[in-house]
């Protein structure tokens, strides 16, 4: 329990408290001791996806016939949570477990499952999503990449940029236009393979203002062709309906990181202004610093609440794209505010990348942009007025 103090929620029963449990032990084992050099280096060593596969912590939500945990996502929300808690969110397995991976259990033909779902859950794929174009972002009715169908293959020729796992990635859904003249009705997902394939090409690892251990990647598809059956779907045309199916879990799952972090900002900060002193007492005990933290204290706990509503409704069925995007735009928004407080009351260490508080701020900003900025996240719920 964090300093929040809330209630467990019904939705985490025993099982996955010690599912929680295990993954806090297996991170801090395995992941943690090289973690900082992966952010240095800016990717992930591939020994981490397969070990992490092999703990059963990768794809946690896809049935045990496809190699997965055989769970909810209430397993991803533990796992995902437990990253952010402690420190070490740049490993980008939320999204290929809980947003690559759920594309192909729900929407791919068996044969697709069986061919792909069991590779990601090993941790031997990394999986990637590739919406984002250089002139389309949250508008993915407005991507240009084209797939042009001829004879039994798909060619794919376009751009994407900003892709989360881009320089590891062995397996790609990719999101193109199979019909300009049809608007959000042209538009299909495709399974890439860059290892199978020619004409794909992997542009520079991006330099980010955060998130530095997590690559990102541009992509240049130049004539690529795959096999008509790596559409994702009975037939073209049913990508932008998948999207829509997909992105409330996406929105809730950035979300969830936001307020782990959150938790931990507040965390971490309660313990520096236990122990730095100025003017002869604790930073503490300044009614300035117990009024800002008192304030952020309420907030998270707020929340916390909705967002552990958001996932019970989810875990039901029952969460909606507008409540989802309020979770993702809120709590991001609160993110950034809660961390940025907390710097502030570290004074100038705050400042310094040894501390903690300063990579969480670096990394805080780029939630309130991914998965559909958070203006659109509020032209969404202005919808449902």
């Amino acid at each position: 329990m964090t300093v929040l103090g809330v209630p467990k929620p019904l939705w985490k029963d025993e099982e996955l408290v010690m599912l929680e449990d295990a993954a806090t032990r297996f991170f801090e084992r395995e992941i943690k001791p090289d973690y900082e050099s992966w952010v240095d280096a800016g990717i992930v060593d591939r020994k981490a996806w397969v070990k992490t596969g092999e703990a059963g912590l990768l794809c946690a939500a896809v049935p045990e016939a496809y190699g997965g945990a055989g769970g909810s996502f209430a397993h991803e929300a533990i796992i995902t949570e437990t990253l952010g808690r402690m420190g070490l969110d740049h490993f980008g397995i939320a999204l290929h477990s809980a947003i690559v991976a759920p594309y192909i259990a729900d929407f791919g033909s068996e044969d697709q499952k069986k061919r792909w779902l069991p590779k990601l859950a090993s941790g031997k794929s990394v999986g990637a999503i590739a919406m984002t174009e250089p002139a389309a972002g949250s508008d993915l009715q407005g991507v240009q990449t084209t797939a042009v169908l001829d004879g039994n293959h798909y060619v794919i020729n376009g751009q994407k940029t900003f892709i989360t796992n881009g320089q590891l990635a062995d397996l790609i859904i990719v999101v193109a236009k199979t019909d300009k003249s049809r608007g959000a009705k042209g538009i299909s997902l495709f399974i890439v393979e860059p290892g199978e394939v020619e004409g794909y090409r992997r542009g520079r690892n991006l330099d980010k203002i955060g998130f530095k251990g997590n690559d990102t990647s541009e992509m240049f598809f130049d004539n690529v062709r795959i096999p008509a059956e790596n559409l994702l779907g009975s037939e073209a045309g049913q990508g932008f309906y998948q999207l829509m199916q997909e992105l409330p879990q996406e929105r809730l799952l950035v979300a969830i990181q936001a307020q782990a972090v959150i938790e931990r900002a507040l965390d971490v900060t309660i313990d520096y202004v236990k122990q730095r002193k100025a003017f002869g007492k604790r930073i503490l005990d300044f009614q300035n610093t117990q009024f800002k933290l008192a304030e952020l204290k309420t907030e998270a706990s707020f929340s916390r609440v909705f967002l552990d509503h958001c996932i019970g409704q989810h875990l039901e069925g029952n969460l909606d794209g507008t409540t989802a995007s309020m979770a993702k735009y809120k709590i991001t928004d609160l993110q950034c505010q809660v961390v940025d407080e907390c710097l502030q009351l570290h004074g100038g260490y705050g400042y310094m990348n040894e501390y903690p508080i300063a990579r969480m701020y670096a990394d805080a900003r780029v939630q309130r942009i991914y998965a559909g900025t958070n203006e659109i996240m509020k032209v969404l719920i202005a919808r449902s007025l």
